[in-house]
């Protein structure tokens, strides 16, 4: 589980990565580590220990899809909707998880149990359809497997 929110603990992060080349990016990762995504309290703290504008540091979170904006669900499903998954069936496994789940792509459960997400690439184009639960990958996914994977 992610800690809460926490000004004080991001200027700590900040401070224990901000002498790294090219800093920024290191941080956005601690930061999503710790609290499970980028507050967006966190923007001013960056901008100003990092030298940079607001918009720079906005910019660059907007930019990779790997940064949240909101906190995730206890439990996070990335399911690959790239070519190799999509000829594999994953475009029916992810209308399963929308139906099973009750959220789109890109959501979190109402009450907190689950984030759906698409992925392009999980590195696992041979077994696909693919997904990730939590940091576990999976392969070859039929709405059985996962049904296994998310219990």
């Amino acid at each position: 589980m992610t800690a809460a929110w926490n000004a004080d603990r991001a200027r700590a992060i900040i401070d224990n990565h901000r002498g790294l080349r090219g800093a920024l990016l290191p941080i956005l990762h601690a930061v999503q580590e710790e609290f499970g995504y980028v507050d967006a309290a966190a923007i001013p703290l960056l901008a100003e220990a990092l030298n940079l504008s607001q918009a720079d540091v906005h910019g660059v979170i907007s930019f990779y899809h790997e940064f949240r904006h909101t906190r995730p669900g206890r439990h996070v499903v990335k399911i690959c909707v790239a070519e190799a998954c999509q000829a594999r069936g994953s475009a029916a496994l992810v209308d399963y998880l929308k139906t099973k789940l009750g959220i789109g792509l890109g959501e979190t459960a109402a009450d907190g149990s689950f984030t759906l997400e698409a992925v392009y690439c999980l590195g696992n184009c041979a077994l696909g359809p693919s997904a990730q639960v939590d940091e576990r990958l999976l392969g070859r996914l039929s709405p059985a497997r996962i049904d296994g994977a998310l219990a």
